[in-house]
């Protein structure tokens, strides 16, 4: 069982490998939105001033979306096995009144992710590979002259759908770990209580003490 040494009651969720993965990925993504907002429209153009104003957002942001890409992909491949759909987790959709009144214990067992979470995590693969070759095609500076102006249109609008999908989906993320207690502090303690991992995760649980 993967328990901290130094507590007992402590079981290991993320490792610091992970965690680190995890808030580099966070970090760009924060430092992506702002700028691109920035960018979209000239009522938030304001927001470039964090950035060094107008001239550096538009160079940072694409290489910012390069290390954001890059961080979230290898964090991808890392929980991409804890994410299948399986029977368990099409009944757990089916039961998402039991899910949002908190009635836990009617839903089947759920493994180290929900449905819920492992919906997102596909989403968010999904609007990260359109928001990169999107990016690429209207990339101005290396790659937008090799295609025609209609392309470079519509990968402009494909880009900004994705960038919104994006950023709700990660509101959803973020209201979904304050409002199960512990999970913010499993991303950044890296550790959960033995209580709240057979609560909310049962089947991961026992996988883990094996």
């Amino acid at each position: 069982m993967k328990h901290r040494h130094d507590n007992p009651e402590l079981i290991v969720r993320y490792t610091p490998n992970e965690r680190t993965n995890h808030w580099i990925t966070a970090i760009s993504f924060v430092l992506l939105a702002l700028s691109g907002l920035a960018l979209f429209h000239p009522s938030m153009f304001w927001l470039t001033a964090l950035f060094g104003g107008g001239q550096w957002t538009r160079i940072l942001h694409p290489f910012v979306g390069i290390v954001m890409f890059v961080s979230f992909m290898i964090l991808a491949l890392r929980f991409w096995h804890h994410n299948y759909l399986d029977a368990d987790d099409v009944q757990w959709l089916r039961q998402i009144n039991d899910v949002l009144t908190n009635r836990e214990d009617r839903l089947p067992e759920i493994g180290k992710y929900n449905a819920g979470q492992k919906l997102l995590f596909f989403v968010l693969v999904l609007c990260l590979l359109m928001l990169l070759l999107s990016g690429i095609v209207i990339w101005r500076a290396y790659f937008a002259f090799y295609f025609p102006i209609e392309v470079v249109r519509i990968a402009a609008v494909i880009h900004a759908i994705s960038a919104f999908v994006l950023i709700c989906s990660i509101i959803v993320h973020i209201y979904a770990a304050i409002w199960v207690k512990g999970s913010i502090g499993a991303m950044v303690r890296g550790t959960v209580t033995l209580g709240w991992a057979r609560k909310h995760h049962p089947k991961w649980f026992r996988e883990s003490i094996k």
